[in-house]
């Protein structure tokens, strides 16, 4: 990044120049923003502290040899950093955010009110168990909402978030694969699976082989039956898939996993499609992890915070890690060591020291007690007339690779832009310049230049209407050939369009001065 002779940034490379250029840098009541580094000044603070004399002999050695590094600024300066800094960013308080596959929904006032009550909001990991009843008591509650919702026995809370959730749930199929002394070293993984899956059955010992999908884009069951074998420990299956799809024959893929002596994992991701309609455990579900951070309105973005609790089956309960809640005649507690456990528990071990994730808990059963099932029954079918919603509506201006309606996330393809000129890339790049996140793109890569858009439940009908509008004129334009419209998008941002291939390569993530500013006199 450079600047240009107005003092606006100006990024390498053909097409880079921010415009229209000004003496300020700034672009209208966007600011130009530098980094805090930048900024700040040898001597300046937000607070004026008197000027203290402290012997030599006192400090013991321990004087500083040189400046620090820290920015000096004002405290308005800090705030109008950070303010500024915030205005860059996008979120869905701003407006629709239609990433596919990870359901950015509104996240509710109330449920932020109850996160921060003294009681949760300030409860410290170490407190005695005695000064925590409440809070077990409400980890208690969710439990049976969730073991409720889904039709399975039990539930851990361990889990951090979805990833998370899922070693949890390979590492407990483990375990039960083990107490039977038996080797099943191979776990079966759909091609539209979510990218996690494979990572995550390989992190946790096993070897994985990938199941073909049909035209149609669902599991291609024969495949699946010829795969199978007493070697075979699990299945792993998104349901609705990450097509946006329901795995119609989820029944027979369950009798076959069974009847070969497999475990049936599904991932949970997408259960905001199915909640209040479709129990897994029905479907013959062994475990599963609920990312709260989805179904349940709990905000998550930038690597957190989230919540990936585990509903475990019959066959898997036992072997559910530590530590295990109880309530008894005593009150609620934690049991801590594997000494300690109910007979017939054989947690396979630990995966963290504290439910660290309290305020998650907080907001997602918040969002249970005060939709209710049948409240949760309907945002999940609203959400899935929303995506269908703007399938309907774009079908004909865009292309979507798979004939029918799909659950809660509309995907296309890039076939509408043959021989425009026009990449997928350069679409989700144009719709910055009309306000809108860019949907999901190239995922899942069983589609070419997918684009996956999950409009939620939350999005009113007037809000959908003037998206599928600008994209259906997008997709218009780009079809008529205006390539100017979408080459170099986008424009209107304080930074253009990066070379994402470098920066994942070879990323900066640390600044650097060229030299430490000499400590003021």
């Amino acid at each position: 990044m450079t600047m240009n002779n107005q003092g606006s940034p100006t990024a390498t490379g053909a097409g880079q120049t921010r415009e229209p250029a000004t003496i300020s840098g700034d672009r209208g009541m966007d600011h130009e923003e530098r980094l805090i580094f930048e900024l700040g000044r040898p001597g300046m603070s937000g607070v004026d502290i008197p000027r203290v004399e402290i012997a030599e002999s006192r400090l013991a050695g321990q004087r500083r040899k040189g400046p620090i590094g820290l920015p000096g600024l004002s405290e308005p300066e800090v705030v109008r950093h950070y303010v500024r800094l915030s205005r860059m960013n996008y979120s869905i308080d701003a407006g629709l955010y239609p990433l596919g596959s990870c359901t950015m929904k509104h996240n509710p006032r109330l449920n932020e009110k109850l996160a921060r009550l003294p009681g949760f909001g300030d409860l410290h990991p170490l407190a005695p168990l005695s000064a925590a009843q409440g809070a077990l008591a409400l980890i208690g509650e969710l439990m049976r909402w969730l073991t409720a919702l889904t039709g399975m026995p039990a539930v851990t809370m361990v889990p951090k978030a979805g990833a998370h959730g899922e070693l949890c749930g390979m590492l407990t199929i483990r375990a039960a694969i083990a107490a039977r002394g038996e080797q099943r070293p191979r776990v079966l993984v759909p091609e539209s699976a979510h990218g996690t899956n494979p990572a995550t059955a390989t992190f946790a010992g096993f070897t994985v082989d990938e199941i073909k999908a049909t035209p149609k884009g669902r599991v291609d069951v024969a495949a699946l039956e010829a795969k199978l074998g007493p070697d075979v420990g699990a299945v792993m299956l998104t349901n609705p898939n990450t097509c946006g799809l329901f795995e119609r024959d989820v029944l027979r893929i369950a009798q076959l996993v069974h009847k070969a002596g497999a475990y049936f994992y599904c991932d949970g991701a997408n259960f905001n499609a199915i909640a209040g309609r479709v129990r897994p455990g029905d479907l013959g579900v062994d475990a599963m992890h609920i990312n709260l951070h989805k179904t349940f309105s709990t905000p998550h973005g930038g690597g957190g915070p989230g919540a990936g609790p585990v509903v475990l089956s019959a066959a898997l309960a036992p072997f559910a890690p530590l530590p295990l809640l109880v309530h008894d005649a005593s009150g609620f507690r934690l049991i801590e060591d594997r000494d300690e456990v109910p007979a017939g528990a054989r947690p396979f071990g630990r995966m963290c020291a504290f439910h660290g994730q309290m305020g998650m808990f907080v907001r997602a059963l918040a969002t249970m007690l005060s939709h209710g099932r049948d409240g949760i029954r309907q945002a999940s079918e609203d959400a899935v007339l929303s995506a269908n919603y703007i399938l309907a509506s774009l079908k004909d201006a865009m292309s979507a690779p798979f004939e029918g309606p799909c659950m809660h996330e509309a995907l296309f393809d890039d076939e509408f832009l043959h021989d425009s000129g026009v990449t997928t890339l350069d679409f989700a790049k144009a719709m910055i310049d009309e306000g809108y996140h860019p949907m999901t793109v190239y995922f899942p890569l069983v589609v070419h230049g997918a684009m996956l858009i999950e409009p939620t439940e939350s999005e009113s009908k007037e809000s959908l209407d003037r998206f599928i509008r600008v994209l259906g004129t997008m997709a218009l334009e780009a079809k008529a050939g205006k390539r100017e419209r979408f080459e170099g998008a986008p424009r209107l941002v304080p930074r253009r369009r990066l070379d994402e291939t470098a920066a994942s390569r070879k990323p900066v993530l640390r600044w650097k001065p060229k030299e430490m500013p000499k400590a003021a006199e």
